[in-house]
């Protein structure tokens, strides 16, 4: 088995970060920490948010950045930053926003998001003058440490709609 490589993200693989990303938000959210999202608000969301069209027209927004961790030509992970667009009142979209950080079932423990991370602030912080925000699902306890450990603070909350469901996240900063 090869190392997984990370690369910048490209129109082809709009289809595959599709399924991936649809897949990780189960895994992670609704077979993981088992929120019960009605069927009707997940279904809608999960078409909406993962399909190869949105992620297209996602790839190629102004400010935004992607990369994905690809090993033998199958996507194991893959990272989002863009113009921030938490709701914060110190927020501002010139501001950068990690959007989503998401690893594979079959890739957890291999680094990878911690690898996507460094190459996601890296990035974020040649491309703002401004702090970094992260929005956080609060009871991912995980993550939040693993942002803590790079400086992120909770700076606030927000709900985040999944359909007509609102998930309480935190907004992290790092100044």
């Amino acid at each position: 088995m090869t190392e997984a490589l990370i690369r910048p993200a490209d129109l082809d693989d709009a289809a595959a970060l599709a399924v991936i990303g649809r897949q990780t938000f189960i895994d992670t959210f609704v077979t993981g920490f088992g929120i019960p999202y009605p069927e009707a608000d997940l279904t809608a969301f999960l078409d909406a948010s993962f399909n190869p069209e949105a992620i297209g027209r996602k790839l190629q927004e102004p400010g935004a950045a992607w990369w994905v961790a690809e090993r033998d030509g199958e996507l194991l992970a893959f990272a989002n930053t863009g113009p921030n667009t938490l709701p914060h009142p110190d927020g501002r979209p010139g501001h950068a926003e990690l959007r989503r950080l998401y690893v594979s079932k079959a890739a957890q423990g291999l680094g990878l998001g911690t690898k996507l991370l460094a190459v996601s602030l890296e990035w974020m912080e040649a491309n703002t003058d401004g702090p970094l925000w992260i929005g956080v699902w609060s009871g991912n306890l995980k993550a939040q440490k693993l942002y803590a450990a790079y400086g992120f603070e909770k700076a606030g909350e927000y709900q985040y709609p999944v359909g007509s469901w609102m998930d309480d996240e935190f907004i992290l900063r790092r100044d």
